[in-house]
């Protein structure tokens, strides 16, 4: 065979690689609204940049008759790429090769370019698209996946991961994603679930669809489990380039600077018009958070998810930071369960890799109920605490308004090691608010004026005598738990100046293998 006739072999794998499971499943994938695998990686990375590993793989398994169905790439395309000209390990699961089921090969291939990422420092973005483990290999198989989860344990605060779901992901397969930093799902053609609508309907008699089970709207809004949903592929692609925009990629790197002609002084005219006259009143914290940060841009994470409290990356001063808000104009900006486990998985991903927290505090308390205590508020919330009081990268925080009772304490304050505390002059800082206190206080007083029947105005009199003692930042600047009461047109300024100062942090904790946060 020639030299020519060996770059001819070559070029007849290569197509016959791409081509996948050939056109018609290409034409099928296509009429349900998917892309096809190389087509997805194209939109993802920069032009050009991509580089294939392993294309030519193919499985091992020779029984029920699959040693007569050997495809090239055996349903995986892998390899690395840029993103903004940074570097990205990407794998994406072709669903024309066998339904884009796992076997040993696939898997290898993906642990592959995870070793690689870990070892150079990228991110490993996931584009999942898989019927699951193939059937055909057994153990083979359920061993591949579990080589996968044990690296994703391995790589979990030392690069970023994301899995992007762009069409089934069930059973063992739900795993690999539910480890990673961040999921991202697509409207109408995304699910995730363990087990799907014909078992459940089989085993508990649930009647239930693919959408109503794990679809992207299921996952965003109740369960959790996905961080971002898109319309479509393509702009889900998009998103996660500009996810990609705020976070270093790797835990000894910072997060990327952003050009900004935002002036750092600039005044925050907003605030004073968005914050109520009265304390309980509703308002949108994220309109406070946009007057703030660079340009008004803000990548909010878990937005249909425990609305009660905003999470999410912008820059400030060019930097990136995490921001954590309580959301008045939800549930009053309570904390429950779902917002404390919202609040601490991100709070636990900005510590992991250097991007400073800013925490914006309205919150009269935990949510009461028999439903949160029986659901257990109690561990769950501590996780937020743990999450705030484990963090060692530069903290600020900004009470806007109500910070009452254990809540306080838990949304980054002084005492659980915040660097910087503020409070703007409407700030209420006490155990609990005005109507519930003086219950407590004023038992006597009350009796006394029900009796005579003035009970209405003793009780708005001692309410207001609350009030001006509590109803204010002052005593908890006056023991140095708030640093500084500022007024809110110089935030941004004061914010950004502080984060300048902050810029050389150095915290370690006591030496230990790790914690053991009350999961």
């Amino acid at each position: 065979m020639t030299y020519m006739d060996k770059l001819r072999e070559l070029a007849e794998r290569e197509k016959l690689a791409e081509l996948g499971g050939g056109a018609e499943r290409i034409a099928k994938q296509h009429q349900t609204g998917k892309l096809t695998a190389r087509e997805r990686i194209e939109l993802l990375v920069d032009p050009g940049s991509f580089t294939e590993l392993d294309k030519f793989a193919v499985h091992r398994c020779t029984d029920f008759g699959m040693e007569e169905q050997k495809i090239l790439g055996d349903g995986v395309v892998t390899g690395y790429g840029t993103v903004a000209g940074r570097t990205v390990y990407v794998f994406s699961q072709d669903f024309t090769v066998f339904g884009g089921s796992l076997s040993g090969a696939h898997a290898a291939k993906i642990c592959k370019i995870m070793d690689l990422a870990v070892k150079t420092g990228a991110p490993v973005i996931g584009l999942n698209d898989s019927g699951g483990a193939r059937i055909q290999e057994g153990v083979e198989s359920l061993g591949g996946y579990a080589e996968i989860f044990w690296r994703n344990v391995q790589a979990s605060g030392v690069i970023p991961q994301i899995s992007v779901v762009l069409g089934p992901c069930a059973g063992g397969a739900v795993y690999s994603p539910a480890i990673t930093d961040f999921i991202f799902m697509v409207e109408n053609t995304s699910y995730m679930f363990v087990t799907g609508p014909d078992v459940i309907k089989t085993v508990t008699h649930e009647d239930v669809s693919k959408e109503a089970l794990g679809g992207a709207e299921t996952h965003a809004e109740k369960s959790g489990v996905c961080h971002f949903v898109a319309p479509d592929e393509r702009v889900c692609l998009q998103d996660v380039r500009k996810l990609l925009s705020y976070i270093p990629f790797n835990n000894l790197d910072d997060a990327p600077r952003k050009a900004s002609n935002d002036p750092v002084d600039r005044l925050c005219l907003e605030i004073p018009k968005i914050l109520p006259d009265t304390s309980n009143k509703p308002y949108d914290i994220r309109k406070i958070i946009v007057d703030v940060v660079d340009d008004g841009e803000f990548m909010e994470v878990h937005a249909g998810y425990a609305k009660n409290i905003v999470v999410g990356f912008a820059h400030l001063g060019t930097k990136t930071v995490g921001i954590v808000g309580n959301q008045p104009a939800h549930l009053a900006g309570c904390l429950d369960i779902a917002a404390s486990l919202k609040g601490a998985r991100f709070v636990r991903f900005c510590d992991s890799f250097n991007i400073p927290l800013l925490t914006f505090v309205d919150v009269p308390g935990f949510l009461p109920g028999t439903n949160q205590e029986y659901g257990g508020i109690i561990k769950h919330g501590a996780k937020l605490l743990y999450a705030f009081a484990e963090a060692t990268v530069p903290k600020l925080t900004l009470i806007t308004r109500k910070a009452y009772g254990g809540a306080y304490d838990v949304m980054s304050s002084k005492h659980i090691r915040a660097d910087f505390n503020f409070a703007y002059p409407t700030a209420e800082i006490a155990v609990m608010g005005p109507e519930g206190a003086i219950n407590i206080l004023y038992r006597k007083e009350i009796a006394a004026a029900e009796k005579q029947g003035r009970l209405d105005d003793e009780r708005a009199r001692l309410a207001e005598l609350y009030r001006s003692k509590f109803a204010n930042p002052y005593k908890a600047s006056e023991l140095g738990y708030v640093d500084e009461v500022i007024i809110p047109e110089q935030t941004r300024r004061i914010l950004i100046s502080s984060l300048s100062v902050l810029a050389g942090k150095r915290e370690r904790g006591p030496s230990r293998k790790h914690g053991n946060i009350p999961l």
